[in-house]
């Protein structure tokens, strides 16, 4: 499984509803979301600043987590943004690896 970072706006509707519901049952609802698609809800934390809420969560696949995305975004309350979270060890197997690239003019 691939690990993704999660982070969401609410719109003006998705705030209205986060106020009726509240954080923790709307934390649950989004945790039923992650495991119905077979993955896993490892951090919820909501935020003050540029973004509502941050999440950690292992998703299946880039094609789950893009799914995840648009099903969420396209219910007009969160603007859901994903991004694939990469090992240390992922990093020291690229660094070994040969790239053919020329600079711009050279």
């Amino acid at each position: 499984m691939a690990k993704f970072l999660l982070t969401a706006n609410y719109t003006q509707s998705g705030m209205k509803g986060l106020l009726q519901e509240g954080g923790s049952k709307r934390r649950d609802a989004l945790r039923q979301t992650i495991e119905g698609v077979g993955g896993k809800l490892e951090t919820f934390y909501y935020a003050v600043g540029d973004t509502d809420l941050f999440m950690i969560a292992e998703l299946p696949d880039q094609e789950t987590a893009v799914a995840v995305s648009m099903i969420i975004n396209s219910a007009g309350v969160l603007e859901l943004s994903a991004t694939e979270l990469i090992e240390p060890e992922a990093v020291d197997e690229a660094a070994k690896k040969t790239v053919p690239y020329r600079v711009p003019g050279g």
